[in-house]
C-alpha cells in the first residue's frame, strides 16, 4: 500500500518506470466506462440516485496530539455545512447498501479564508473557501478501512474518505462515527457524528464534531460534489487517486437530457418522515434500526470505560443481568465473552456475552445472548468532553423470539431498559467502581 502512496518517479534515464501509473490508469478506464453503462440507465446520477439534503456545521478542535499535516484540520475552526446522505446502489431499505455521505464545508471562521501556510493559494475553492468531501461506509480497522462495507444501520456505520488526502506529512484519511442520532432516520433528526483523522496504518485521533440535520425542502438536493477540484485547506490528492477517479466522475456529472431529468426528479421526490404522510421513510433516510438512548454523564470517558472494562461489573449495571459466572482474560477485547445469568432466582438463564469490536475509551460492540429469548446485539459509544462523557447505547434484537416482536412493540421496551441501564453506569463511573 504504502508504495502506492507516493507519487510515480519521472520517466528517463536509469529510473525504471512504477507500475502503479498504469494499474490506475487503466482501472481509472474501467470504471468510466461502467459509469458510461449506468448513465444510460440513470441518466441524471448513475449512482446514489436518491438522497436526503442535510444542513449543519462541522467543528475542527485542532491539533490534540500530532499534527496530520492538513492546515484545515489542525487549525481550530468551525466550517458551515451543506450535505447529502445516500445509499449507493439504491436497494430496497431492508437490504443493507455502501452508504454515503457527501459534505460541502465552507469555512465560517476568517482565518480559514486566508492563505496556506506556506504563503501560497490554499487548495479548494478560490481562496481556501468552499471544499467537498466524500465519506463511504468502509471498515474502520485494517485492512477493513480500505474496503466498501454495505451496512443497514446508519449508527453502527464507520466512514471514510476510503482513499488518503497528501498532506505535509504524509498521507491522510479521515473518517466519521455516529455519536447519536435522534429520531428514526437522518431525514427526521439530529445526526451527530464525531470526525476522525489517521494514517494509513495508524489509529484513529477524534478531531472534531460534525452536527446535521434535514435541509429545508427540497428534500434531496441538487448540489453536485467534486472533491478532486474542492480540496480542504492543505490537502492533495495523490496522482494515482485523481487517475482512478477523474474520469468516473465527469462520466457521472455529464449533463443529462432535460426529460430524463424531469423524470427523475418525479420518481425521486421524497417525503420526510413526521410528515402529515402515514408511509414509512424512504430508502434513503438512513434508518437508524436500532433502539438508541443517550445520556451526558458528569463523569470522563476513562472512568466511565474502567467500569466497561471489567467484566465482573456487568451484572451491576445492566439492567437483566442478575450474576456473572466467568470472565474471559481478554475482555473486553473482541472475541472475548463473559458468562451470565439473565432473570430472577429461580427463572434465570445462563448464557454468555460476546465482544465483536472495541476501541478503548471510545466505543464496544456486543452480542448478548439469552436463550431461549435470542440475541441481541448491543453498542455503547463513548465520546468523551472533559470532565464529562457523552454515552450513547444502541441495541436491537438480531435473532430468535425476540426478532420476531414487532419493531414498535419492542423499541419502547429496549429504550426504557437501557435508560436504566446508563443511569446505574453513570453512579458507577462516577463512584470509582472498577478502579
Amino acid at each position: 500500500m504504502t508504495h502506492l502512496l507516493q507519487d510515480p518517479p519521472q520517466r528517463g534515464g536509469s529510473v525504471p518506470r512504477d507500475v502503479a501509473p498504469a494499474v490506475s490508469e487503466a482501472a481509472g478506464h474501467a470504471l468510466a466506462r461502467l459509469f458510461q453503462v449506468l448513465k444510460a440507465v440513470r441518466p441524471v446520477r448513475p449512482i446514489h440516485l436518491k438522497g436526503v439534503g442535510l444542513t449543519g456545521e462541522l467543528t475542527r478542535t485542532g491539533i490534540s496530539g500530532s499534527p496530520s499535516g492538513l492546515d484545515w484540520l489542525d487549525a481550530p475552526g468551525t466550517d458551515l455545512v451543506e450535505a447529502r446522505f445516500s445509499r449507493s446502489l439504491g436497494l430496497p431499505s431492508r437490504l443493507p447498501d455502501v452508504l454515503g455521505l457527501a459534505l460541502r464545508l465552507t469555512p465560517s471562521d476568517a482565518g480559514a479564508r486566508g492563505t496556506a501556510s506556506d504563503g501560497g493559494t490554499a487548495s479548494g475553492a478560490p481562496g481556501g473557501g468552499t471544499a467537498d468531501v466524500l465519506f463511504s461506509s468502509t471498515g474502520w480497522q485494517l485492512p477493513g478501512r480500505f474496503l466498501l462495507h454495505p451496512k443497514l444501520d446508519v449508527t453502527t456505520a464507520a466512514l471514510t474518505t476510503l482513499m488518503p488526502y497528501r498532506g505535509r506529512n504524509g498521507p491522510v484519511l479521515l473518517g466519521l462515527r455516529t455519536i447519536s442520532l435522534a429520531g428514526r432516520s437522518v431525514a427526521c433528526g439530529h445526526w451527530v457524528l464525531g470526525l476522525y483523522w489517521a494514517k494509513p496504518a495508524g489509529p484513529w485521533q477524534q478531531c472534531g464534531e460534525l452536527r446535521l440535520q434535514a435541509a429545508p425542502e427540497p428534500a434531496d438536493t441538487p448540489l453536485r460534489f467534486d472533491p478532486l477540484e474542492n480540496q480542504p485547506r492543505g490537502a492533495e490528492a495523490y496522482a494515482w487517486t485523481r487517475r482512478l477517479r477523474e474520469r468516473s466522475y465527469r462520466a457521472a456529472q455529464q449533463p443529462a437530457p432535460p426529460g430524463a431529468i424531469r423524470a427523475a426528479v418525479g420518481s425521486a421526490a421524497v417525503e420526510r418522515p413526521g410528515t402529515t404522510s402515514n408511509q414509512p421513510a424512504p430508502a434513503t433516510t438512513g434508518r437508524n434500526a436500532m433502539s438508541t438512548v443517550s445520556q451526558l454523564f458528569n463523569t470522563p470517558a476513562a472512568d466511565v470505560w474502567q467500569v466497561i472494562a471489567d467484566g465482573w461489573l456487568y451484572s451491576g449495571w445492566v439492567v437483566g443481568a442478575s450474576r456473572i459466572r466467568a470472565v474471559d482474560d481478554t475482555w473486553p477485547q473482541a472475541g472475548s465473552r463473559l458468562h451470565h445469568s439473565v432473570g430472577a432466582w429461580p427463572l434465570v438463564i445462563n448464557d454468555s456475552t460476546r465482544v465483536t469490536a472495541a476501541e478503548p475509551e471510545k466505543s464496544l460492540e456486543l452480542v448478548a445472548r439469552g436463550w431461549p429469548l435470542g440475541e441481541a446485539k448491543v453498542v455503547i459509544t463513548l465520546q468523551d468532553q472533559g470532565n464529562q462523557c457523552l454515552v450513547t447505547m444502541a441495541e436491537d434484537a438480531i435473532r430468535g423470539p425476540g426478532k420476531r416482536l414487532p419493531k414498535i412493540l419492542r423499541d419502547p421496551m429496549i429504550t426504557v431498559r437501557n435508560r436504566e441501564t446508563l443511569k446505574r453506569l453513570e453512579l458507577m463511573a462516577a463512584g470509582g467502581a472498577g478502579k
